[in-house]
């Protein structure tokens, strides 16, 4: 995956990326802890990676989840050929280190990630942006890519799921072997499991209520669905995100992101 920086931000993480300091893992697979690296948590760098930013003419909105959020896509990995390089939180990136890019999570966020193929998962700490290919929606370290066996093929299909922040899995996420094997077979079984539930599909965030109204407005009535407003909390402060409603599936919020292209959207459920 060719690798794009936005200058600016890149030249702030650079600066920053000495604030760094190991994050406190869980629990994982037996008796191992994943490494995720050395943390780069200022606030400077969450500030600079959550700004919009623009690559190829388009535009991405990083965006704030919640514990328990999916998404569904194509994994790939990077591996020898960025081995060293600084990420675009300004850490140094290393294919030995259980870590990954996204588009849009927040740096830190802990996702585990599941092959569609065979089952098997992975842990990994968001600390780069990418990959920038269309339909890819993760590019995982070559440790990651190993522990869902996609090396030789490249590319996977996978289900996200949000399970922590900072650097820490969430202490009410499943943390046994046994407990991590009954959520990875709700991954499996996510649409039987989940037929009763109301779906949503975010299609932006903001720190300030104003800013989501307006938003809100300009899409009052988006092909049909409703625009609302969410408040969550993160570290002491308000998040406010819109919403599209009305959803009857998973399958029809999934279209509706794939044929309307809205950049950054994702599922939610209530």
């Amino acid at each position: 995956m060719k690798k794009y920086f936005i200058f600016v931000a890149s030249f702030l993480l650079l600066i920053l990326s000495g604030c760094s300091n190991k994050a406190s893992n869980s629990y994982y697979y037996g008796s191992k802890t994943p490494n995720y690296g050395s943390m780069n948590n200022s606030q400077q760098a969450h500030k600079a990676t959550m700004r919009p930013y623009q690559i190829n003419g388009k535009w991405y909105y990083p965006t704030m989840v919640a514990l328990g959020e999916t998404s569904d896509g194509i994994a790939s990995w990077y591996g020898p050929n960025f081995h060293g390089k600084k990420t675009s939180n300004g850490e140094t990136y290393s294919m030995y280190a259980h870590t990954a890019a996204h588009k849009t999570l927040p740096m830190n966020t802990i996702v585990r990630v599941t092959s569609k193929e065979n089952g098997k998962s992975t842990i990994v700490r968001i600390n780069d942006r990418g990959p920038f290919v269309s339909g890819r929606i993760i590019d995982l370290s070559n440790s990651a890519a190993r522990d869902i066996d996609m090396i030789a093929k490249g590319t996977a299909n996978v289900r996200i799921e949000v399970i922590g922040f900072n650097g820490s899995i969430s202490s009410s996420m499943p943390l046994t072997k046994e407990a991590l094997a009954k959520s990875e077979y709700k991954v499996a079984n996510t649409q039987t499991s989940m037929q009763l539930s109301k779906f949503l599909v975010q299609i932006g965030a903001f720190r300030k209520k104003e800013g989501a109204q307006k938003y809100q407005q300009m899409h009052s009535t988006s092909h049909g669905y409703q625009a609302i407003i969410k408040e969550y909390m993160l570290n002491g402060y308000p998040i406010y995100r819109v919403m599209l409603s009305g959803f009857k599936s998973e399958a029809e919020a999934r279209d509706f992101i794939t044929t309307q292209k809205v950049t950054g959207a994702f599922i939610a459920t209530e």
